[in-house]
Order: structure tokens, then C-alpha cells, then sequence
């Protein structure tokens, strides 16, 4: 409504793309990781979206932060009131530099899979908390880290062995079953493989204390895969409490994807002409839509999570001419929906069934747009990214997300 206004009025981009966050979503997915999962702590990853909003409000929460770089440890610790030791910095193969800016951050935990990571720790960093990363299996995951970290099991002696002659305090064991895992029993698997890393670091002369069970929490499934995880814990690491075990998480995607979505303005559309005859459509296949909807943001902006993340999108209509009401039974046409780039890989939709009366100027909705979208989105061909909007929903988790800001707002004052 207040583009429409805005556009009548000449304001320049005055439709361009917005996403909406709902930061009550948030708080309900943090509620749900402690009713299921009480007994590990979570460790945000900021990778996945670095909204400051979201930082503050996990950060209030109590959560900790998972960071791959320098500029995210930055990022966390100047929102205020976070302590560096809730921090773990979850990059198994990091620049010199890096390492020595965690050490001048205060940042004492950190990952490991390779020989020769020791070497670069113990001459920069030799007080770093280390924390071996094995590898599992993650053939079941929208993305297979494991194609790029994690030490094989028979690997796991020889580094700790190396680490044990260097001096250096390795104090636990972590995974990654891959970030989007569709099979709970991976963490099952997994739970077991660092079950035998903690007895080999036993033999080797360590007292692990922590396990790090990485991330890959689907929303979809999330609570399957809590109940399979506590039994694996329960199961391989019975004596945990007996021994002080801490154990921690990673998860990102579930915490927000969810809690943003994207409205996109109709800035063109290619479609059969009024006679009967079809504009110029050289190139495109006789099954693909005939009907071609641009919209404002694309692949290189909000939509980079269909090239990188393995995401399918599904647009829906926000507003039709002028109204935010769709008539039910409303005629569909076969459509494919486009980003605003000159580039032809700037698809987002290749087949959609909108309504027939869909024009310029109408909007799209787009949900579950919180996870690794903004955070990787360009400004490619001079487009600017998407901003966002915020809400905190009504009710009392609405009541309780303002509470938790204002709270974390007043601790962080002289920040």
C-alpha cells in the first residue's frame, strides 16, 4: 500500500523488494530448541543470516555464536554484551591472520581437521581451546560439507598425536552432518563416530569436555531428529554428565528461515499479445510457460539460495490490482517468474501457475526466505539488496521478544 502511494507520487524505486522479519518466529524456535533439546546449548550460525536484529535477540536469549571469520566474531561482539567464550570459531582451515584476530578478540575455542592447522595454531595461538572436526556422513544434506571438511576417523590418532607433541589443549570433538539434513538418523551415525574420537583422545592423553553436534536442524523434522539425537547422546555418552561433558550446537537455518519473507513488485511481463498473436519469444522450448513475470529481486540478490542452497521457491500473489484479495477460482496461466538481471540464469520460478490477470505492478509473496539470502545476495548489474522490514507479531511471544530486546538494549548501553 505504501508503494502503491509512493509510486504515485514519483518517488523513484518506490516498489522495489522488501522482506518482512518476524522476530517472534525466532523466539518460538528458540522455545522449541529448549523443549527439546534442554541439554545442549545453542550456537548460532551467523553465516546463515547476520541480521543485527536477530543477533541482539539470540543474543538476549543466552544463545552463543558460531563465526567462520574474523568479520562475524567482529560482528557479534560489537552488538555488546556477548562474552568471547560464547563464541566458538567453527572454521577448520583459517588464514594466519584469522587466528591471530580471534586471539586479540579473546575468542579461545576454535575448529580443526589437519595437521597442518596445529602448526599455524601453536605459533600464533598456542592457548587456543581446540576442537577437532571429524568427518561423517552427509550424503542426505541439501549441502555436503564434508566434500570439504572433517578428518576421517583414521585420521583422528595421528592429529591428536601430533597435537598432544605440540603442546596444544584440544578439549573436544565436532561434526557436521551437512546444513539442510533430511535424515535424522545421520546424527545417530555421527554421535557414534565422535563417540570413538573422545576414546581415542582418551588414549592419546586428552580429557575431552566438549561435543560440538554441529548444525543441519530441519524445521520439517526437527523434532524426530531431537528424539534421535538425544538417544544417540544417551546411548554413546551415558557417563557425560559424570564426566563434565558440555554439549553444543550449531543450528542456523532452523532458527530463521522461517521468520523472513520476501514481497516482490511485477516489473514486467511478456505474454501473449491482445489479438492473438505472441511477441517475439526466440529461444524458449514449446513446453516452457508462455507467460514471463520480471520481479524485482532475482538469483543475485534474495534468490541466490536457489543457486547455492538447493532451493525450490514458490511465489504467491500478495496484491492484485490493487487489492489483497485473490477471487477464489480465479483463472491460471502456466508462468515462469524472472529476476531484474540481464543475465539468463536469473530464473526463479520456472513453472508456476499464477492468475491470468496478473499485471505489472501486482506483488509476489515468497516465504521461508530467512536462510542464506540476504546474507549472500550481490549487487550484481546495480541492484540494490533487498531491506527489511520488522515485526514482533502480536501476543505474548510478541510481548516477550520486546522484553528480551529491551532488556539486552539496556545491559549494552556504553557499547
Amino acid at each position: 500500500m505504501e508503494a502503491s502511494r509512493l509510486a504515485a507520487d514519483g518517488v523513484p524505486d518506490a516498489e522495489k523488494a522488501f522482506f518482512v522479519a518476524d522476530l517472534s518466529a525466532v523466539y518460538r524456535q528458540h522455545q522449541r530448541w529448549k523443549h527439546c533439546l534442554p541439554d545442549i546449548e545453542p550456537f548460532y550460525a551467523v553465516k546463515c543470516n547476520p541480521d543485527p536484529y536477530v543477533l541482539r535477540l539470540l543474543a538476549g536469549l543466552g544463545t552463543g555464536f558460531d563465526c567462520a571469520s574474523n568479520g562475524e566474531i567482529s560482528q557479534v561482539l560489537g552488538i555488546g554484551a556477548v562474552d568471547p567464550s560464547r563464541i566458538i570459531f567453527a572454521n577448520p582451515c583459517k588464514a594466519t591472520s584469522f587466528i591471530r584476530g580471534a586471539q586479540k578478540a579473546g575468542v579461545e575455542m576454535m575448529t580443526f581437521d589437519n595437521a597442518d592447522e596445529l602448526y599455524k595454531i601453536k605459533r600464533v595461538y598456542p592457548g587456543a581451546k581446540l576442537v577437532l572436526r571429524i568427518l561423517t556422513d552427509d550424503s542426505k544434506s541439501l549441502c555436503r560439507l564434508g566434500l570439504k571438511f572433517g578428518a576421517p576417523l583414521v585420521a583422528v590418532r595421528g592429529l591428536l598425536e601430533k597435537a598432544k607433541e605440540l603442546d596444544l589443549d584440544v578439549v573436544g570433538v565436532s561434526f557436521h552432518v551437512g546444513s539442510g539434513c533430511f535424515d535424522s538418523n545421520a546424527f545417530a551415525d555421527a554421535v557414534m563416530r565422535a563417540r570413538t574420537a573422545f576414546d581415542v583422545g582418551k588414549e592419546v592423553g586428552y580429557a575431552f569436555k566438549l561435543l560440538d553436534v554441529g548444525g543441519g536442524f530441519e524445521d520439517n523434522n526437527f523434532e524426530r531428529t531431537a528424539g534421535v539425537l538425544r538417544r544417540a547422546i544417551n546411548e554413546y555418552f551415558i557417563d557425560r554428565r559424570e564426566l563434565g561433558i558440555r554439549i553444543i550446537a550449531e543450528p542456523g537455518r532452523f532458527y530463521v528461515s522461517k521468520a523472513f519473507n520476501l514481497a516482490a513488485n511485477v516489473i514486467a511481463r511478456r505474454a501473449p499479445l491482445d489479438d492473438g498473436t505472441e511477441q517475439d519469444m526466440d529461444g524458449m522450448e514449446e513446453d516452457q510457460p508462455r507467460v514471463m513475470y520480471y520481479i524485482n529481486d532475482g538469483v543475485y540478490g534474495a534468490f541466490n539460495c536457489i543457486l547455492f542452497d538447493h532451493q525450490v521457491v514458490h511465489p504467491y500473489v500478495l496484491s492484485l490490482d490493487g487489492s489483497f484479495h485473490v477471487p477464489a477460482g480465479s483463472r491460471t496461466l502456466k508462468s515462469s517468474v524472472w529476476g531484474p538481471t540481464c543475465d539468463s540464469i536469473d530464473c526463479v520460478c520456472a513453472n508456476a501457475e499464477l492468475p491470468a490477470t496478473l499485471a505489472v505492478g501486482d506483488w509476489l509473496g515468497f516465504d521461508n526466505m530467512g536462510a542464506y539470502t540476504i546474507c549472500a545476495a550481490s549487487r550484481f548489474n546495480g541492484f540494490d539488496v533487498s531491506k527489511v522490514v520488522y515485526t514482533v507479531g502480536g501476543g505474548s511471544d510478541g510481548r516477550e521478544v520486546k522484553a528480551v530486546l529491551g532488556s539486552f538494549a539496556r545491559a549494552t548501553r556504553g557499547y
